[in-house]
């Protein structure tokens, strides 16, 4: 299965919809431990991720479409969403420059790509109750449906699977990254809303695929 640059839009416009779905419970998530911003901030930037794409027409390339998303996001997304988010794209979109259609392997490219670029923007690591949470077993997943001889549609579901496994286990945790580690000991028992954003994108991925 080859992802060329239609199924890239249908992909990101399941996750505008998400958002936007999803934009009051994101932000009950975040008024717990944050600023009560993730579900509009998110909703926000991927609708004008899809304006900008639809004004000028999406290209062929679809490194070119990612870092478009990226660069989208870091100016419309506000918080350290918008940075963290923004990274992750424009990291996946410069690994996967000049492609025009995506093997699975590329797939595995990207991903690993935008994990490292939020690792590197946000200096943090699995374990601190951030997106990271979500993203890294959702990465490995994929990595090992993909060796255990899988194809890209059954090892997103094991990602998407993955990050929603591992976005319910933010909930136990302290955070000590963001805003959320301000709350020190009071951030026990709530589950991350960047960590639940980025299940919602990685769900819409394995659903469009």
């Amino acid at each position: 299965m080859a992802v060329e640059s239609a199924a890239m839009l249908a992909w990101l416009q399941r996750s505008a919809s998400r958002l936007h779905e999803q934009r009051t419970y994101l932000t009950d998530l975040d008024a717990a431990i944050g600023d009560a911003d993730h579900g509009a901030n998110m909703d926000r930037g991927f609708t004008a991720v899809m304006a900008k794409l639809q004004a000028e027409g999406a290209p062929a390339d679809v490194g070119a479409i990612l870092k478009t998303v990226g660069a989208t996001l870091v100016s419309t997304v506000g918080g350290a969403s918008g940075p963290l988010y923004g990274t992750a794209f424009l990291r996946a979109g410069m690994a996967l420059a000049g492609k025009t259609a995506l093997e699975p392997g590329d797939i595995e490219e990207g991903l690993q790509a935008a994990l490292e670029g939020i690792k590197a923007r946000g200096k943090a690591q699995r374990g601190e109750k951030t997106m990271i949470d979500a993203l890294e077993p959702a990465v490995q997943a994929y990595s090992a449906a993909l060796a255990s001889g899988q194809d890209a549609k059954a090892a997103l579901a094991a990602a998407a699977d993955a990050a929603e496994e591992g976005m319910r286990a933010t909930i136990p945790l302290l955070a000590t990254k963001g805003r959320a580690s301000y709350l020190g000991e009071r951030s026990v028992g709530h589950q991350d809303p960047g960590a639940t954003s980025c299940a919602l994108l990685l769900r819409a991925a394995a659903d469009e695929s």
